[in-house]
Parts: C-alpha cells; structure tokens; sequence
C-alpha cells in the first residue's frame, strides 16, 4: 500500500500549534499578543494583556462575570476564541473609566451600592453598558430581563437595578434635550 500513511498507535497524539501572532485593539490600545488559537479573550485578556478587572467566574457563559463589550456589544469573553476578535473594537471595565473619572455607571454603582464583594461588578456594568449602547432597556422589566445573564452571588440586585436605572433615566433625558 504505498502512498497511504499508517495511523498513530493509541496514546500517541499531534503536537499542538505553535502560539501565533495576534493583534487585539483593547480599550483603545493595539496589544500584540503571542496566542495558541484556543485561547479564549478571556484569557487573552487576563494572562496575556494584564487587564484582570475582566473576572473569570464560571469560564462557561454562564454568569456574566467576564462580560466585556466588543465593538460596543456585551459579549461573554470566555465564549470567543481571541483571534476571532482581531480587528474588533475590545472595551474592557479598564477602559470605561479613570481614577478620578469615573465612567457614569461606575459612579451609579457607587451611589446605590450596587455591589458587595465586588466580584461581577465589572461584568455588570460592562453588560449594562451593552445594554445602553443597544437602546432596548427603559423600564425596571427590560434592564431586569437584558441584565438577566450577569449573575450577582451577593444578591445586590436592588442596587444594580437603580444604577442602571439612572443612567438609562439619565441618558434618556439627555437625548430628549
């Protein structure tokens, strides 16, 4: 049988591809990231770019804690490959706000204690963000409905609620000016 290959014995598998070049725009800022193609953005985010603020909570798009917005839409991180995000535009909890300037809904999380350990805030208020950008939440039943994949184990609901509240209140009004 010549031109056939004889197959692998048990045990015995391929090496891995070698980590490739990958450029991701994050929060403004061109990262140039050595990546195996099976990295999630969340670890690409996390143990590649050093932005921790992104949380790894239950790492199969089930809670919400690694909620970041790609191209202004809110994504779960560790469901996406990092090259498939090549290209996009990557805003993590990093690049919402300062020290000392605070982005509006990082303010409205303070002002309602809308957080106790802390843990999902950057998750939420990246998926609130997403939900502002996708103008479909003006009453307490649409952010309670489209907020309804960020898991909060502390149960601050109320608080999360009136934040996003006031700034969709408050971004409504604005449009209206």
């Amino acid at each position: 049988m010549s031109g056939t290959s004889t197959p692998k014995s048990a045990g015995q598998s391929l090496p891995p591809p070698p980590a490739a070049p990958v450029t991701l725009r994050i929060n403004g800022q061109d990262h140039h990231l050595e990546l195996a193609p099976w990295t999630s953005l969340l670890d690409a985010l996390r143990e590649y770019a050093g932005l921790t603020g992104t949380k790894k909570g239950c790492d199969h798009g089930q809670c919400g804690a690694c909620t970041v917005l790609v191209d202004g839409k809110r994504i779960n991180s560790c469901l996406t490959l990092a090259v498939l995000q090549e290209g996009a535009d990557i805003t993590t909890i990093e690049g919402l706000g300062q020290e000392g300037n605070l982005h509006p809904l990082q303010q409205a999380f303070i002002d309602h204690d809308a957080f106790q350990c802390g843990y999902c805030t950057p998750g939420q208020i990246c998926s609130a963000q997403g939900l502002i950008n996708e103008g479909k939440a003006h009453t307490e039943d649409e952010i309670r409905e489209l907020m309804s994949g960020n898991i909060c184990r502390c149960g601050a609901y109320v608080g999360i609620l009136n934040a996003v509240k006031e700034v969709v209140d408050k971004k409504s009004i604005a449009l209206r000016s």
